[in-house]
């Protein structure tokens, strides 16, 4: 079983052609939101662990769950008495919900670990930078759905990885934000023809 990391599903969550760029034409590119993205998480892991208030602070957990076949490195995990508790930290709260489904899915698969390698039956919160305001994510209440979808997920990703082929962009990605939009150039993949993708860049500039 090819073993996934975490960080690849949320990117593929985003966007599955986006992924296969990323993992099978090993493309890169960066952009404002990559690299706040980057250096908020270098923030948070710049320390290995702290207490106070209670509670020990890990950051940078190298975590893995076998049967899953998946692996990462969580953000933060506090423990107090009550257990342990996933903190993972994203730079924008959407604006139209409470947490993101594809930051909830990836911090599905953290638990999945931290549960498999620590034992018990953790906790987790989205922090959301901007803001500065913790989540509380219903993954047990939702867990059926929620593992449903990760398998789901992880077996269309190890299809793609063992095919080699780029999943096609989905109709009514959002792409404006994206880093390789200039590689991808998804005007001219989603349209009907090259020729009236390239008319169409045309009369934009003219």
């Amino acid at each position: 079983m090819e073993s996934i990391p975490i960080r690849s599903i949320q990117h593929y969550l985003y966007c599955p052609h986006r992924w296969g760029l990323m993992e099978i034409d090993c493309a890169w590119a960066e952009n404002y939101f990559v690299v706040k993205a980057n250096l908020l998480h270098e923030r948070v892991h710049s320390s290995d662990r702290f207490s106070g208030r209670g509670k020990k602070v890990h950051t940078a957990v190298s975590v893995w769950n076998d049967d899953y076949g998946i692996y990462g490195v969580t953000d933060c995990i506090e423990e107090t008495a009550r257990g342990l508790c996933i903190v993972e930290y994203k730079p924008t709260k959407p604006k139209n919900a409470d947490w993101s489904e594809d930051d909830a899915m990836q911090v599905y698969a953290q638990k999945l670990c931290v549960d498999a390698v620590f034992g018990g039956n953790c906790e987790a919160v989205l922090y959301y930078a901007d803001v500065k305001q913790r989540v509380r994510l219903p993954l047990a209440e939702q867990r059926e759905e929620f593992d449903a979808k990760l398998r789901a997920v992880l077996s269309k990703m190890r299809e793609a990885l063992r095919n080699g082929t780029i999943p096609p962009i989905r109709r009514g990605q959002p792409c404006s934000g994206c880093s390789l939009r200039d590689i991808c150039i998804p005007k001219l993949r989603t349209a009907a023809s090259v020729r009236s993708a390239v008319t169409a860049l045309l009369e934009e500039t003219l």
